[in-house]
């Protein structure tokens, strides 16, 4: 009976020890996990989803409505083989006429996965470009990205975070300590959350091209409010004077709007010129509108800038797009026909649709 009772009383300490070494209500470090959970426990009661990023916070209005990275002149084809879709694997010969900016051919390879995310373009003037992403959790992405000319070379390295309610990005561009100091470009932005539908960020780039120059500093500040049907967004760089905001709402399912104001102060700020204030402004509006197999975008600015693109499913793997555009302030004019053929056996048709759900998850 002794030895029973000296068992549970050895029993009973160890459990008194684990309880108090395990209590969070000990201790500083353990009031600051108290608190810690707490307001964890409130964040998370607000239900708060991520806001997206910075640099993508007008993305309906920039990529989703207007013709920005889109328009382009001349004629140009391309045919895009798949040979895979999980993993993802493709190759693509590009061939352009009457263009300025696109290379005569250019090759490119893509591979991509869950994790990794590989792209190489090579063009006939032997200019090279590539990107490697790597995907180390959930929620954290690398990403990197080379380009290799006769005019100049750019290495540029990319770390994003994307948390539950909160984005952050820090983005360095040709960065260097051969000069005996850091040199480049550096960029770092933070988006959070603060209820369902509105954002705020700040975003900071840092610029110093040689040693010779002081370094230079700006600081943006942004925000974003996002409804079911429309979407407001504005950032403010106090430093420059420079205003931007931006306006987007979905009219119908097949029909969107938006409009980008961008207003420059130059002087307000400490690096503005010794003239006085110089104001200077742009207003674009844009629309698009979805058909069964077909996409039309047109938009216009206040220097008198029209254009306009129209992309057409003429079959399964032919895709045709007509760009055109027309600026009545320099009397020029520009037109632009493209052909795109997907070629891929069916088996790997089969497993693109099976894979389709699962192609957001590549580290793009």
């Amino acid at each position: 009976m002794a030895a029973v009772e000296l068992e549970t009383k050895q029993a009973q300490a160890i459990a008194d020890i684990v309880g108090h070494t395990g209590s969070a209500h000990t201790g500083p470090l353990g009031r600051l996990q108290d608190v810690y959970a707490a307001f964890q426990e409130r964040r998370e009661a607000l239900g708060l989803a991520n806001p997206g990023t910075v640099e993508n916070i007008a993305n309906e209005v920039q990529r989703g409505v207007f013709l920005n990275n889109l328009s382009f002149s001349g004629l140009r084809a391309e045919l895009t083989k798949a040979f895979s879709a999980a993993p993802l694997f493709q190759v693509s010969h590009a061939l352009s006429m009457g263009s300025a900016v696109q290379a005569p051919y250019a090759y490119t390879a893509l591979y991509g996965s869950p994790k990794v995310f590989l792209q190489a373009n090579l063009d006939n003037d032997l200019t090279f470009g590539g990107r490697f992403n790597y995907r180390w959790t959930p929620a954290l992405v690398s990403k990197s990205s080379v380009q290799l000319s006769s005019q100049g070379n750019m290495v540029s390295l990319e770390n994003d975070y994307t948390g539950s309610d909160f984005s952050a990005s820090l983005k360095a561009i040709n960065p260097s300590l051969l000069d005996g100091g850091i040199t480049g470009m550096v960029m770092a932005s933070y988006l959070q959350a603060v209820t369902p539908k509105l954002s705020l960020g700040i975003d900071a780039f840092w610029n110093r091209p040689a040693m010779a120059y002081p370094p230079e500093l700006n600081v943006s500040y942004a925000a974003r409010y996002k409804a079911a049907d429309w979407m407001a967004c504005g950032q403010i760089i106090p430093d420059r004077g420079v205003l931007e905001a931006s306006y987007w709402r979905r009219l119908s399912e097949k029909v969107e709007t938006g409009i980008n104001c961008n207003l420059a102060f130059a002087g307000i700020g400490p690096g503005g010129p010794m003239a006085g204030l110089q104001k200077e402004g742009s207003v674009t509006i844009g629309a698009k509108y979805d058909f069964r197999a077909a996409s039309f975008r047109a938009q216009i600015d206040n220097q008198g800038k029209v254009a306009c693109l129209l992309e057409k499913m003429i079959a399964p793997p032919i895709r045709v797009t007509f760009s055109g555009e027309i600026d009545h302030k320099a009397n020029a004019a520009k037109l632009g026909l493209a052909v795109a053929i997907d070629a891929a056996d069916e088996a790997v048709m089969e497993s693109q649709e099976q894979a389709g759900a699962s192609a957001g998850s590549i580290p793009f």
